[in-house]
């Protein structure tokens, strides 16, 4: 297993102060601060916060900003795509759709040895993953009414991302029928070629049949190739059990949640990391809404929190918002749990790998998300000594 990869900060702060006064070519005076965030852990993409200040045209400038770079050890993804991720945010500039402004992207690794963007920083506060909020951290501290605030805000942005419609933003290079039919003509080709000509049924279930392949080699790749005794029986009940009636086609951003969400005032004032982002159902999107939700509360063994709306309340008001009619969210709250349960299998390789957890853990078959896929599936409890191999 390869070691962790330390990112040299002041290094880093060098050669990116470098990069940008070369783009920013009238500044004069420029000065960068020092390089903070949790990029400095090596467990996933280096995201990595600084301010910049300079003078132009005789008045001071400051620029607090945000510097992304691709992944270079350990993996949580079997590939990582920044341009996708760059492209799909500089579209949803003109909508109502609140992201960080994009600024600067290098292809080339020279620089900082990864691939890189840069975007503005927009300020306000993250509900915490760690701890779960339900469980602690600043949420825990505010009114009930403010924390529905967050969660109604939240989900409005979510029914908007919904809505737009993501052929005339120019997003075609996320459709994979595109992707194959002009693959020498780049990504701006149109997404509608070769579309007309099939069902909406026969799209729709091609899309989710890919989503679910793409999700069974992921597990094959993060698990070195054995079953796991509970992302694999999910896997099997989701392509014995995927809906067959036709579903809409939209962005999906693909991890919806509030902890991928800045909040000021407790309204929604940005929407972040794009990584996983993708054509679906929204079903998909809104049942991982609300799993993670669950995965924050009953996963860790704590109740919610006082204020935030029920799951009821929450369909309810989806609909209301988006104009989609909720059908299948049973089945993709099960596909949730997998997908997630996928990416834990994986984080706990690289736990182990850069000595976080034991080599003998089964941390990654007895996380919380694992143990909530069991109870959705009536599967056997992983804790279990039973347990398949």
């Amino acid at each position: 297993m390869p070691a962790p990869r330390g990112r040299d900060l002041e290094f880093t702060r060098r050669r990116l102060t470098d990069w940008l006064a070369a783009r920013l070519p009238q500044a004069d005076s420029l000065r960068m601060s020092e390089l903070t965030g949790p990029g400095a852990t090596g467990f996933s993409s280096d995201t990595l916060m600084f301010d910049l200040d300079y003078r132009e045209g005789g008045h001071a400038v400051h620029r607090p900003l945000v510097v992304r770079i691709q992944p270079t050890g350990f993996q949580v993804f079997p590939e990582y795509d920044l341009g996708l991720q760059f492209g799909i945010q500089q579209a949803l500039a003109p909508t109502d759709v609140p992201t960080a402004r994009m600024l600067w992207r290098e292809e080339e690794a020279g620089v900082l040895d990864a691939p890189f963007y840069v975007m503005e920083r927009v300020e306000g506060r993250i509900p915490t993953d760690n701890p779960p909020y339900h469980m602690g951290g600043w949420i825990t501290e505010i009114q009930p009414e403010e924390r529905a605030s967050i969660w109604w805000s939240g989900l409005e942005v979510l029914a908007r991302i919904h809505r737009l419609d993501w052929r005339a933003l120019g997003l075609g290079f996320l459709d994979p029928e595109a992707e194959r039919s002009s693959e020498k003509q780049g990504r701006e080709a149109p997404a509608q070629r070769g579309e007309a000509e099939r069902s909406s049924k026969e799209r729709d279930a091609t899309l989710l049949e890919q989503h679910l392949d793409y999700y069974s080699a992921f597990l094959a790749w993060a698990w070195d190739d054995k079953p796991h005794p509970t992302c694999t029986p999910a896997l099997e009940w989701l392509y014995q059990n995927r809906p067959r009636d036709p579903e809409p086609v939209t962005l999906c951003w693909g991890d919806a949640r509030i902890g991928n969400m800045v909040f000021r005032d407790h309204r929604c004032v940005a929407v972040l990391d794009w990584e996983i982002a993708r054509l679906g159902s929204p079903e998909e999107d809104l049942a991982w809404w609300l799993f993670l939700d669950r995965h924050h509360s009953e996963g860790v063994g704590v109740p919610r929190l006082a204020g935030f709306p029920s799951r009821e309340e929450t369909i309810a008001r989806y609909e209301e918002w988006s104009g989609h009619r909720v059908r299948h969210l049973d089945y993709y709250e099960r596909f949730a749990a997998m997908r997630f349960s996928v990416i834990m299998a994986r984080l706990s390789k690289q736990m182990q790998a850069y000595g976080v957890l034991p080599p003998d853990s089964d941390f990654g078959v007895t996380n919380p998300c694992s143990r909530l896929l069991t109870v959705l599936l009536d599967l056997p409890d992983p804790a279990s000594p039973e347990r398949a191999p």
